[in-house]
């Protein structure tokens, strides 16, 4: 089954990383849930400052802001989507990312399947 583990930071340290990750944790998790082959795709987001939020208005009118956003208190890093055989798996996948570190989270979220996509 495919789940998404989507890496919310909680503290960031001065150079908008993630707080009590080092660059070494993230290169050896990878390396090891690269290894183990349930990896189906993985990104690093931008800093949040590249962000650009979109939203319409009921009357259909867009709102273009750009980043960052005061009242985001998490800030969205970065993705796996691995293909495991239950969701125990995917919380000990999730427990190992440096990300669940320094007040960071992962969620856990199921990818739906429609049938005949």
């Amino acid at each position: 089954m495919k789940y998404m583990l989507l890496i919310n930071a909680g503290e960031l340290d001065l150079s908008g990383g993630a707080a009590g990750c080092e660059p070494e944790d993230w290169m050896r998790f990878d390396k090891e849930i690269q290894e183990a082959g349930v990896v189906v795709s993985s990104e690093s987001l931008a800093d949040l400052v590249t962000s650009t939020r979109v939203q319409v208005a009921n009357d259909g009118r867009r709102t273009v802001t750009d980043g960052p956003f005061a009242e985001t208190r998490e800030v969205l890093g970065g993705y796996y989507v691995i293909d495991v055989p239950d969701l125990d798996v995917a919380l000990e996948w999730a427990a190992k990312c440096p990300g669940s570190r320094g007040g960071g989270s992962i969620d856990v979220r199921p990818v739906a399947e429609f049938p005949g996509a």
